[in-house]
């Protein structure tokens, strides 16, 4: 039986309980307890919003989020979001889940770093966003009640330096692919931590192909 933690569950089904074990055998238990609380914050922001929502879908995409960033599934020339999509996908196909169903929690996890997209698309794509940008960026936080925080946060707890740690976390898992920050908000992990980098600008890049004019 799943607990109830402030009116949201995770989903009862063999997928969810396999994944759940999945994720908390690959990462760590900051990851693991930060993909925990998206799932709630996303799940509570579909109800805020009225969505009708597949939960086992947003569940998926919640915990595969960050696995990119580990050791086990994390490339070397693909975007970090990139290698937890294709985790996820593999997962999936190994439980009947239709192409259409997958490709939404693929996209999911692909978009999460990349705002002002998913919030117009389909909802488990919109909330696995809507819980990462309430979790790491505090975005959407007051329209939380402080019991719901309390809830979530007693049972897979946020750590009083989360903060500086998920920024190292982030870093870990990308500082040795830097050029795959382009276009995205990693860059800005790599900038931190690293202050002489400098990333591809884009305007570059126009000016230097092979184009003429």
């Amino acid at each position: 039986m799943s607990v109830n933690v402030t009116g949201i569950r995770i989903p009862d089904s063999k997928m969810a309980h396999e994944a759940t074990e999945f994720i908390r055998d690959t990462e760590s238990d900051l990851l693991f307890n930060h993909s925990s609380r998206v799932y709630y914050w996303g799940a509570l922001a579909g109800q805020q919003r009225g969505l009708k929502v597949d939960n086992e879908l947003l569940y998926i995409g919640c915990m595969f989020h960050d696995i990119g960033l580990t050791h086990e599934h994390c490339s070397c020339d693909k975007r970090f979001e990139v290698d937890g999509a294709n985790a996820a996908r593999d997962f999936l196909q190994g439980y009947g889940i239709s192409t259409h169903d997958i490709d939404k929690v693929w996209t999911a996890i692909a978009l999460h770093t990349t705002p002002g997209i998913p919030e117009f698309m389909a909802p488990e794509i919109a909330l696995v966003t809507a819980g990462v940008e309430m979790d790491v960026l505090g975005i959407g936080y007051e329209y939380f009640a402080d019991e719901q925080i309390d809830a979530v946060t007693s049972r897979y707890p946020r750590p009083a330096a989360f903060k500086e740690e998920i920024i190292q976390a982030f870093y870990d898992g990308i500082r040795h692919k830097p050029d795959t920050t382009f276009g995205n908000v990693k860059a800005d992990v790599i900038k931190d931590k690293q202050p002489e980098f400098s990333p591809l600008n884009f305007c570059s890049v126009i000016r230097q192909s092979r184009w003429q004019g």
